[in-house]
């Protein structure tokens, strides 16, 4: 506060400040203190969604499959020749995690990538398995266009476990594409 000269600009600070509490829950701060992932939950929507794809390609191409960039936007990338789209979603204050912006285009998996503050949670799931499950994320007539996967990490829904959970149930997925 010491660094901010104008007296307006000062408590316009001072009252952001009181009304820091309101939109940071500290417990949530906790839960994340110290850990590797903390620098992802505070980017934005659209760089937190480049950090998973780069995340995921960066684990396959470790794991030894072949990984390209798509050449469109209707997939992120081709992994062992499938085209798939990749979303991640960090812990939610409640504990779910939320994959959004699921459309229907050109791909055959989707892969969500779960980031817990000390954990990751993982799912390769078909693209017509996804467009069955996933409820529309808007409403009105605009909201069939794009769907989302909403689901408590601590307990996801059973059908989904025929698709991962753990990085190393995906590798045993996907070494077998």
């Amino acid at each position: 506060m010491n660094r901010i000269q104008d007296p307006e600009v000062r408590w316009l600070a001072s009252s952001g400040q009181m009304l820091q509490g309101d939109y940071i829950n500290p417990e949530q701060d906790r839960l994340w203190k110290d850990s590797p992932f903390d620098w992802i939950r505070r980017l934005p929507s659209r760089r937190k969604g480049k950090v998973g794809e780069q995340l995921v390609a960066g684990w396959c191409a470790a794991k030894g499959l072949d990984v390209t960039a798509s050449g469109d936007s209707d997939a992120d990338r081709i992994i062992a020749g499938k085209r798939v789209e990749i979303k991640m979603s960090t812990l939610w204050e409640n504990g779910i995690y939320k994959f959004q912006q699921l459309r229907d285009q050109d791909y055959a998996y989707v892969i969500c990538l779960g980031i817990s503050p000390f954990d990751a949670h993982c799912w390769v799931i078909p693209k017509a398995v996804v467009w069955a499950r996933a409820p529309s994320q808007h409403g009105g007539a605009r909201g069939s266009d794009t769907r989302w996967l909403s689901f408590e990490a601590a307990s996801p829904a059973a059908w989904l476990a025929d698709y991962g959970g753990r990085l190393a149930q995906v590798w045993q997925i996907m070494k077998q594409w």
